[in-house]
């Protein structure tokens, strides 16, 4: 059997919605089929089916900022105003604002992106969407949604108490393609997910490197890579790092220093 076929037995009344696993060594490669399809019993040609392997390219750029890529679109999360600008953007189909703090959007961001992008989808808080100077869609955890290839699932709920003088806020972290995970400002687990990405933070007012290793020991990722690192100094960056990197080989998986402009594949 060539590497692209798959044969498909007693599916032939079936819509495929689900996702099935094939060993590629050394890791698993994942095939998605498009919801809704129905293929005949006999041998499927992945290429001309509309199968495709999850293959996301995931970008970390300054501080929380990232960009998800797969199949020639692209998810933006958190554009926030330790970004100077936005660039090189492509084939947007969606975007994730995970709470209303400044660091993680900005009014001219989205109405950039908005311009450029108008028919897309933009998930957020209900304190953001007031906020916000163009359209945007509230989400909630538990929620589920699609925007483009991505499947968006949303958890959390809370933003970490930065003191106790100044209210907590909302927060959504956000599951992508049920493989990488980013919690936002928060420490929310993805209870009963298997995380094979996860970007944690790392650095900020609200954020003790204990209990940042103590999240990441819970959610005992696959691999991971620290964000939300704009406030730390290269000295500081350096010995956090190391703490979330034992932290996430507790768990059997690998820790990624990214810095600004990096990409790294799941």
């Amino acid at each position: 059997m060539g590497p692209h076929l798959l044969r498909v037995a007693s599916l032939s009344r079936q819509p495929l919605e689900h996702t099935l696993r094939f060993g590629v060594a050394p890791n698993p490669a994942t095939l998605i089929l498009a919801p809704g399809r129905v293929f005949p019993t006999g041998m499927v040609d992945l290429r001309r089916d509309g199968w495709h392997a999850r293959g996301m390219h995931v970008t970390k750029h300054p501080h929380a900022f990232l960009t998800v890529e797969r199949s020639g679109e692209t998810l933006v999360i958190d554009p926030g105003g330790l970004t100077p600008a936005l660039t090189d953007l492509d084939g947007v189909v969606g975007v994730v604002v995970t709470h209303e703090h400044a660091d993680h959007w900005t009014p001219e961001h989205l109405r950039r992106l908005r311009d450029e992008f108008p028919d897309v989808p933009i998930y957020t808080t209900a304190a953001t969407a007031a906020a916000a100077p163009v359209e945007t869609t509230v989400v909630s955890p538990g929620d589920a949604v699609r925007a483009g290839v991505f499947e968006l699932t949303f958890f959390g709920g809370t933003h970490c108490e930065i003191h106790s003088s100044i209210p907590l806020i909302d927060n959504v972290g956000v599951l992508v393609d049920g493989a990488l995970y980013y919690p936002g400002d928060s420490y929310a687990v993805p209870t009963g997910v298997d995380v094979a990405m996860l970007a944690a933070p790392i650095g900020a007012p609200w954020l003790k490197i204990g209990e940042a290793m103590d999240f990441v020991l819970e959610v005992a990722p696959r691999a991971a890579f620290g964000t939300h690192d704009g406030t730390l100094s290269p000295a500081g960056l350096r010995m956090h790092r190391d703490r979330l990197a034992w932290a996430t080989a507790q768990g059997g998986g690998t820790f990624h220093e990214l810095d600004a402009g990096d990409t790294i594949d799941i």
